[in-house]
């Protein structure tokens, strides 16, 4: 029996997610539908509840959704519990919450565009439920600073707070260049440019932004100052291959998905 799973966002028309795990289940040999939910941003526990008693099995959790999710689920995962955010629903006895997006950041880093985190200075921009999922998994691959900055900055400072060493930072007062910039606000989304200073990025610097296959003002930014930079579709590709793992206990292949989204298929 074909199995149902769904991301849930809004917006969510944009979503590449269908068409990277229907070429997992490909792949994998796995008997999957996979669908996009626009929910109301009001609306989430509503299009959950309907999803899964039409026989839903699993969800990922996209923008602005994830910390509901985390509220939502009875059961959690340890990185879903430090992220207070989910990106991964399991519909079984328990509602269970898991969180790829941090595993997701660092494979995508270190395994795809061949950076060594350890040791690193990265900073982090925004602290909403994107930037909570990536911490942990900053802070566990050992990068040598990791700085948060938000438009507001109590939620930086909270941030920082769960996952020491980071240290939350006014935009203001930034200075000098980091290793590697990501951008895990929404402004991409929005077409918004982002109040950082320029010396923050450098011809050493990796610009990376979660948002993908947009050319936003982040990444605009990033050129203009040198800095080598990199959207957010290998990050999306390699997060949905643990999310996949998680619903189906096979761990799908991810370079070739990863190229024939790009288009670099010969």
């Amino acid at each position: 029996m074909t199995e149902r799973y769904a991301v849930i966002g809004n917006p969510v028309a944009h979503s590449q997610s269908p068409a990277i795990h229907l070429r997992f289940a490909q792949a994998t040999g796995q008997d999957i539908a996979y669908d996009r939910i626009e929910a109301p941003v009001d609306g989430f526990e509503r299009a959950v509840a309907a999803f899964r008693a039409g026989g839903g099995r699993g969800l990922n959790v996209t923008l602005p959704f994830k910390q509901a999710a985390f509220r939502h689920c009875e059961k959690v995962s340890e990185r879903a519990s430090a992220a207070q955010a989910v990106n991964t629903i399991v519909f079984a006895d328990r509602v269970f919450g898991d969180n790829t997006d941090g595993v997701g950041l660092v494979r995508d880093l270190e395994g795809n565009l061949g950076l060594q985190l350890r040791g690193k200075s990265v900073l982090l921009l925004g602290a909403g439920g994107a930037a909570q999922g990536v911490v942990g998994s900053l802070v566990e691959a050992k990068v040598a600073r990791l700085a948060i900055a938000n438009r507001t900055l109590s939620k930086a400072l909270e941030l920082a707070a769960r996952f020491k060493p980071a240290i939350a930072v006014r935009e203001a007062e930034l200075d000098g260049a980091f290793d590697i910039v990501i951008n895990a606000t929404s402004a991409g989304l929005a077409g918004d440019a982002l109040a950082m200073p320029r010396s923050v990025m450098g011809k050493h610097t990796l610009a990376y932004d979660m948002v993908y296959g947009r050319d936003t003002a982040f990444l605009q930014a990033a050129r203009r100052a040198g800095a080598r930079s990199s959207d957010g579709l290998g990050m999306l590709v390699e997060q949905a291959a643990e999310s996949f793992f998680i619903w189906r206990g096979v761990r799908p292949a991810t370079r070739a998905v990863l190229a024939s989204l790009r288009g670099d298929e010969d």
